[in-house]
């Protein structure tokens, strides 16, 4: 009988680790919009939602994300690309964090610690492009290892009216 459970637990420890995807997670699903996510790290994901997901298309929305860092961040860079027909089309980059000048709050966190944000997030865009296309996001620490990364999945068909 142990060694029937053993080996039921070992292969599911085989499966576990043997997968490198993460499910997609739903960030909304409106009418007009649908945003979707899946973490790029093999290594684990993270909560992300959206209070009110129409609010996206304006300045500023609420978001909630959490996560267990499995690296410390003393610097934290952000680089974002917008990918179109599997084609990158815009990319950007920022540092976040470093010695003296952090612009987040959780800047400065140890590995196993646990990152909350909740707040509002102003995307600095007068709207969402319309229709689909991927936007991939990555943080990497000063090691250059990978925070967190997640691919976001934007099918938008709302009508803008000024």
């Amino acid at each position: 009988m142990k060694t029937a459970n053993a080996l039921a637990l070992l292969l599911v420890l085989l499966y576990i680790n043997g997968s490198t995807e993460w499910p997609t997670h739903t960030v909304c699903k409106e009418d007009n919009l649908e945003i979707y996510y899946k973490s790029c790290d093999p290594q684990q994901d993270f909560a992300f939602s959206i209070d009110h997901c129409p609010d996206v298309a304006t300045h500023n929305f609420n978001i909630r994300a959490a996560m267990v860092l499995k690296r410390s961040i003393k610097e934290l860079r952000v680089k974002v690309d917008l990918i179109i027909n599997g084609k990158t089309v815009l990319s950007y980059s920022e540092t976040l964090c470093e010695p003296g000048h952090s612009k987040l709050i959780f800047c400065g966190k140890k590995e196993g610690e646990h990152l909350y944000y909740e707040g509002p997030v102003t995307l600095g865009i007068q709207e969402i492009p319309q229709g689909d296309y991927t936007i991939s996001a990555k943080l990497t620490n000063e090691d250059h290892a990978i925070v967190a990364c997640a691919d976001f999945t934007v099918k938008n068909y709302l009508d803008y009216e000024y």
